[in-house]
């Protein structure tokens, strides 16, 4: 899905969702059939109705003789209880439809930004957008937009028949009609904008609130946990006073409604009320009957009744407006344009990768890399060396594709896979054997122990009960921090990838786990693997048969000796 271009503000927005809904137009044109029967359906009984009343107080027919005019009223009843049904069916169909295209189309834009975008946004931020903010237009597809059509049509079919017996009250309720749309509509601009500030807190809410338990053990041996609980308590707070203002303005927007309404509604019955007694013979007032009367009364509340739903349902066109207004900041931003698409071959058959002038560029800091002229063949080693913010790991990334080049190119022997490991390595909630699978879905059991074997770990996973069942949390809760490493090494072990790409692999660590994930990566070294490492780590250095130093993003071949 193109990106949509936000800096047109609210009316890009609503352009995109009218464009969602015209996705589902059938089912949603079909959600407008069944609300107009259903009208009709109340018409007829509202008919029926006045009639039976006529008869038996005018006429004086006998209750007996009503029957049939009594059943059919239960027949339209029944038609109309099915007919509402189907359009809540219908809507709520759109509205699955829609939902799950959005999501896909945001999952895949997502992909195709890439790891390198991605980590620079909080987790629980974007899980937010992607569950409740893409929940935030169920009401709008499935009954919002109905509702809107409806509010047309179904006040058109109530004023026609009341034109047809007294042009007077349908006159009346002409003039009060176009009040309620105006007053929704002043107040929904306001409920827009508190809406989407309500979006934007409940994503710094869940951001702050995953923070604080993710650092609990550090808060309370810090002694900050009061202190985090408190600000957790305060981030809350505030979210539900936002959420208050909101529902403010949408009891707000009901309200106008109610009184409008109820207003007209009293003129009709006054008007109606006096033509009965003669107190008005100003235009067909001489001509009302109790049948057209008491019609036209049970007529007045219906033609309210749609602009009540929308009414109802005008809070969930806000959401929907406040939500797609983060959903659309998401997709407007550009995509790796590389992403996807494969890249050339190699020029030499021998090189896995080879860099050709490749520069990478930031918006707002302009080229933070390169150009960079570099070729790796198989089997070598080579370590990234410089100051924090030099550039490594850009070049890590462009080489394993998370960043396109925006000028030279990347060339990619074909059939080339790589594998990825940096100093927080991605750890699942799942078993040991769970987050092996990442790296080879169709491993065996005793190709992941002898994984664990080889990057140290086999003991340990022995020695637990569970086994490779043993759960962990999400990004290795149960685990200290060399285990983690080793068991991201173990999987880079299992992928059987000629490239290693790895940032910093002994970041953070103790000196024995150091040195044990050193030797597991010499391992990988004398297996005829291509390792490509951005660390400070002397060991690792000498390790390497090439070293490159990167300062402010300029590559350089350091001499070994």
């Amino acid at each position: 899905m193109a990106a949509p271009d936000t800096t047109g503000g609210g009316r890009d927005v609503r352009r995109w969702l009218n464009g969602l809904a015209a996705r589902e137009r059938r089912r949603l044109g079909l959600a407008v059939v069944a609300g107009v029967i259903a009208t009709l359906a109340t018409l007829g009984q509202l008919a029926l109705l006045a009639w039976v009343v006529s008869q038996l107080l005018v006429e004086r027919a006998s209750p007996a003789s009503q029957l049939p005019a009594i059943a059919a009223m239960a027949g339209l009843l029944l038609l109309r209880a099915l007919a509402l049904f189907g359009q809540e069916q219908l809507g709520q169909a759109a509205s699955l439809a829609i939902r799950s295209r959005v999501r896909g189309e945001l999952l895949d834009h997502l992909a195709r930004l890439g790891p390198g975008w991605l980590a620079g946004r909080h987790s629980a931020a974007l899980a937010s957008q992607l569950v409740e903010q893409v929940e935030a237009l169920d009401g709008y597809v499935a009954r919002f937009r109905p509702a809107l059509t409806l509010s047309v049509l179904s006040p058109l079919l109530v004023l026609a028949v009341a034109l047809s017996l007294d042009w007077l009250a349908a006159l009346f309720l002409l003039l009060a009609a176009p009040l309620i749309p105006l007053f929704m509509a002043l107040v929904g601009m306001g409920a827009e904008r508190l809406n989407r500030e309500q979006f934007e807190a409940v994503a710094r809410l869940s951001g702050h609130f995953i923070d604080r338990v993710r650092a609990i053990s550090t808060l309370q041996l810090f002694g900050r946990a009061r202190g985090a609980t408190a600000e957790v308590h305060a981030a809350a707070d505030d979210y539900r006073r936002r959420s208050m203002r909101t529902l403010r303005v949408a009891f707000l927007s009901s309200a106008v409604l109610e009184f409008f309404a109820s207003v007209a509604i009293a003129v009709v019955a006054i008007y109606v009320g006096f033509g009965l007694l003669g107190y008005i013979t100003y235009g067909p007032s001489p001509e009302l009957t109790l049948f057209s009367g008491l019609l036209v009364l049970l007529l007045a509340p219906e033609f309210f009744q749609p602009l009540r739903t929308l009414a109802q349902h005008y809070h969930d066109r806000a959401a929907a407006l406040g939500a797609a207004d983060g959903l659309l900041a998401i997709l407007a931003e550009a995509p790796n344009p590389q992403r996807g698409i494969a890249p050339p071959s190699t020029n030499s058959p021998d090189a896995l990768l080879e860099l050709d002038g490749a520069g990478v560029t930031r918006p707002g800091r302009g080229r933070v890399l390169g150009p960079v002229d570099l070729r790796l063949a198989a089997g070598e080693v080579v370590a990234l060396t410089g100051p924090s913010g030099s550039g490594k790991s850009t070049l890590l990334q462009l080489l394993a594709g998370f960043v396109g080049p925006e000028a030279g190119e990347r060339r990619l022997a074909a059939g080339t896979t790589f594998a990825w490991m940096d100093q927080r390595p991605l750890l699942i909630q799942g078993s040991l054997a769970d987050n092996l699978r990442l790296a080879a879905p169709a491993a065996s059991r005793e190709a992941m122990q002898a994984a664990l074997d080889r990057a140290g770990l086999g003991a340990l996973v022995a020695a637990l009960p569970g086994g490779l069942d043993t759960s962990i949390g999400e990004r290795g809760v149960g685990l200290s921090g060399g285990q983690a490493q080793r068991l991201a090494l173990a999987r880079v072990f299992l992928s059987g990838a000629p490239l290693v790409l790895l940032d910093e692999p002994t970041a953070s660590l103790d000196a024995e786990t150091e040195a044990r994930v050193v030797v597991a990566l010499e391992a990988l070294a004398r297996e005829g693997r291509t390792l490509v490492i951005a660390t400070h780590h002397p060991a690792l250095i000498a390790m390497a048969g090439r070293r490159l130093a990167i300062e402010a993003g300029r590559v350089m071949e350091v001499p070994h000796g």
